[in-house]
C-alpha cells in the first residue's frame, strides 16, 4: 500500500476561497493505492475539516475490492492530468453528519472537474458522481448525476416527499456532456429558510439552470460519497457513474458571485483546455 503524491501546477489555496472550505479532493494528492493500482482511500486536503478521508467499501459487493476506483496518472492521456477513474465504484466518507448542514439552511457551493464515459446499465438516468442521500426513508440530501446519455443534472432532496423529482426534490438539467472531455461543473445553494435558490454552472459562472428549493431544517442526510449518490451498501454501483474525477471541492456556504467567478477562473485555467 502506498500513498500517491504528484506535484503539478494547480489552483493554489490563495486562488480559492478558504472560508467555509469543507472538502478538497485532489487526484494529485493523498491518494492511497493497493496492489493492482486500486484506490483504497482519498485524503481531504482541508486539514481542519472533520471529513478527513474517503475510503473504499466492500460491504454489499460479491468481490472484495471491486468497488475501488483506479488512478490514471499518465499525464499524456486525457487532457494531461491525473484523475480517479470510477466504473460503478465509490469512495465514502464514514463521518455520518459532517455534510448534513449543506441542505438544511446553511447553503453550500460545490465544484468538480469531471469527465464522463459511456454509462452502463443501472438505475435508469441515475449515474451519480457524488451525493450524501440518506439510505431509506425519503432519501434527503444532495446529489450530482448524469442521465444515461450523459445529460448533466443535479438536485437536492428535503425529505418531505418521496417523489424522484417534484417541488421538494428538484432536478436542474444541464447540457449533454461529451465523453472523455473534462468539464468544470459547479452548483450553488443559497442559505436561509423557506424557498432558496439552486443554480447549476458548466465551465462559466453563468447558471445554465436554476430552481427554488424548500429548505427542511429537520432533514437528516447521510455520508458523503464520490462516484455514487450515497453509501448504497444494499446495491453498490447500481446508481454510480462511469467517468473520472480530477478535483472535487465543497464549501459549506454559498460563495458570492465574485468568489464564484474567481474560483471557477482559477480551476478552468489549471484544468481545462483553452
Amino acid at each position: 500500500m502506498r500513498t500517491f503524491f504528484l506535484f503539478l501546477t494547480l489552483a493554489t489555496a490563495q486562488e480559492l476561497p478558504s472560508t467555509g472550505l469543507l472538502l478538497d479532493l485532489d487526484a494529485t494528492k493523498g491518494v492511497t493505492l493497493a496492489e493492482g493500482g486500486k484506490v483504497i482511500s482519498w485524503q481531504n486536503q482541508v486539514a481542519t475539516s472533520p471529513a478527513k478521508i474517503f475510503v473504499h467499501r466492500d460491504q454489499g459487493r460479491k468481490e472484495p475490492g471491486s468497488g475501488c476506483p483506479t488512478l490514471r496518472n499518465d499525464i499524456q492521456a486525457l487532457q494531461h492530468q491525473p484523475a480517479l477513474v470510477f466504473r460503478q465504484q465509490e469512495l465514502v466518507c464514514m463521518e455520518e453528519d459532517v455534510f448534513d448542514s449543506l441542505t438544511t439552511g446553511q447553503g453550500h457551493t460545490w465544484m468538480a472537474i469531471i469527465a464522463v464515459h459511456q454509462q452502463r446499465a443501472g438505475l435508469k438516468d441515475v449515474n451519480s458522481f457524488f451525493g450524501n442521500l440518506r439510505n431509506g426513508g425519503k432519501y434527503e440530501g444532495v446529489w450530482g448525476c448524469v442521465n444515461d446519455d450523459n445529460t448533466l443534472w443535479w438536485g437536492t432532496r428535503n425529505g418531505l416527499t418521496f417523489g424522484r423529482f417534484d417541488a421538494n426534490n428538484p432536478q436542474l438539467l444541464g447540457p449533454k456532456l461529451a465523453s472523455d472531455t473534462f468539464y468544470l461543473i459547479a452548483g450553488r445553494m443559497a442559505a436561509g429558510q423557506g424557498d432558496v435558490s439552486l443554480e447549476l454552472f458548466v465551465n462559466e459562472p453563468k447558471p445554465v439552470a436554476n430552481a427554488p428549493f424548500p429548505v427542511n431544517p429537520q432533514a437528516n442526510p447521510s455520508r458523503m460519497t464520490v462516484g455514487q449518490e450515497r453509501d448504497a451498501i444494499e446495491h453498490p454501483g447500481h446508481e454510480s457513474f462511469d467517468g473520472e474525477i480530477a478535483r472535487f471541492l465543497i464549501w459549506n456556504r454559498p460563495l458570492s458571485d465574485d468568489e464564484l467567478q474567481k474560483a471557477m477562473a482559477a480551476l478552468r485555467k489549471k484544468y481545462l483546455k483553452p
